[in-house]
């Protein structure tokens, strides 16, 4: 245990978020994602039983969204609904970013298969065990200034 870390995040997940720079995107995914696949030899780390909300908002304690581009943060848009509808645990990371003060403007809804595309340039999958369908968003790091 460490003073001041949210217990979810692993001494696993801990090194793989050090170790991004910024720029690079982390993926947090549902537990029925094609993480493996997807990753092609990348790590993908696994939160069973862990939300997307609860793991988003632990990744999120240590890692800045970068202020440098339009959109640091993306979720899976919902094959077949609206441009604006989101799933409860889409609404539940939304909510959770614009408590940190991130703009709706700055999320940005994926097509399924270009969140798929997208998703193979990310450094690190993080596969949690939201249940829920399309229970996927992604990250931008930013910089941190010592």
């Amino acid at each position: 245990m460490l003073k001041g870390i949210d217990p979810v995040l692993s001494p696993e997940l801990l090194m793989n978020l050090c170790a991004m720079g910024h720029g690079e995107w982390v993926a947090v995914v549902d537990a029925n994602f094609t993480a493996d696949f997807l990753a092609n030899g990348k790590p993908v780390v696994r939160l069973p039983g862990i939300s997307l909300e609860r793991a988003s908002r632990a990744v999120l304690s240590v890692f800045p969204l970068d202020e440098h581009i339009a959109q640091p943060a993306a979720y899976m848009h919902v094959s077949g609904q609206s441009k604006n509808f989101r799933t409860a645990a889409q609404n539940a990371v939304v909510k959770l970013l614009a408590r940190d003060g991130v703009k709706l403007k700055q999320i940005e809804a994926v097509e399924r298969f270009s969140f798929y595309d997208k998703i193979k340039s990310a450094s690190l999958i993080v596969q949690c065990g939201e249940g829920t369908a399309y229970g996927n968003v992604m990250f931008c790091k930013g910089v941190i200034l010592v």
